[in-house]
């Protein structure tokens, strides 16, 4: 097997050490320890369908409109094998998905992060999926997030424009990185506007992003200093402006365990009819929940 394939094994906790499960690849090796790897056995090349419930806002013989809710992976990828949006996609559409965008992503025209909530479009023709990834490709379309950060950013509405790359040290994250260099990342756009505020401690955010970039508006509000409530790898230490609020909402918001960040709308030109299409969610329950008790507090 090849090392990347035995790292991903020890990360999925395939692997163990007299007998406990290891999921840190670095881990230096003990001498007189004995060390055992389970290999899975072999999955189908092709993603597989699974009766995993969905909540279609739109659907015609072109495309789906879902709100996908947080926790769901969209694709299949190593750690995440089944159990995936896709999975839940080829059960529902079944042969309308098959080969569309490629066989390990049918249908698949833009991600959200597994922690991420919100309206995603899927694809159910070719020419669809075409025309969508070419709106998205071009930002053809708007789309609107929602976030609750910490602090209070100043000002309370601008952009930040800071390229984004692989983090130097740490794979799984990306970080605001320079131009030029073995780091130099892609350029990346994002703006935004403070909804609401709980005096300087949180505050509610709408943005809009004139790039794509993975984790973008993660990473771009950690670098402004405003990282996202819950967020597991871009909120490193407990925030100074969490020390001014009550204890009992401190503590919810920092055991929060997910980025407070949904995809809140989605408007584009269909792309065969090319009727105008819009769509929103409210926040899911658990985001909702946060505001209503900074509501209460705050009283």
């Amino acid at each position: 097997m090849s090392r990347s394939r035995v790292k991903a094994l020890i990360e999925a906790g395939h692997a163990t050490r007299d007998g406990i499960a290891t999921r840190e690849p670095a881990d230096a090796v003990k001498v007189g320890a004995t060390y055992a790897l389970q290999v899975p056995p072999p999955v189908p090349a092709t993603p597989q369908g699974q009766d995993i419930p969905l909540t279609i806002l739109f659907e015609d013989q072109h495309l789906i409109i879902l709100d996908k809710p947080a926790g769901l992976v969209v694709h299949p990828a190593p750690g995440n094998l089944d159990g995936t949006l896709v999975n839940a996609l080829i059960s529902h559409a079944g042969d309308e998905l098959t080969g569309i965008g490629g066989e390990a992503r049918p249908g698949i025209v833009h991600r959200l992060d597994k922690e991420t909530s919100g309206v995603m479009v899927v694809a159910k023709s070719e020419l669809a999926h075409r025309r969508l990834s070419d709106a998205f490709a071009a930002r053809d379309l708007e789309r609107e997030y929602i976030a609750l950060a910490w602090g209070l950013p100043a000002p309370v509405s601008g952009e930040v424009d800071a390229a984004i790359g692989r983090h130097a040290t740490d794979r799984k994250r990306m970080a605001v990185v320079g131009p030029g260099g073995a780091r130099s990342g892609k350029n990346a756009l994002t703006r935004y506007a403070t909804d609401r505020a709980w005096g300087a401690s949180v505050s509610l955010l709408r943005l809009h992003l004139a790039t794509g970039r993975t984790h973008q508006i993660r990473v771009h509000m950690a670098h402004i200093g405003h990282p996202l409530v819950g967020d597991p790898v871009y909120l490193r230490r407990t925030p100074a402006a969490a020390k001014s609020l009550g204890v009992a909402v401190r503590e919810t918001l920092l055991a929060f365990p997910r980025q407070a960040l949904h995809a809140a709308s989605l408007g584009f030109r269909h792309p065969i009819t090319g009727a105008e299409l819009s769509f929103a969610t409210p926040l899911p329950p658990d985001m909702q929940g946060l505001l209503d008790q900074l509501d209460e507090k705050s009283r």
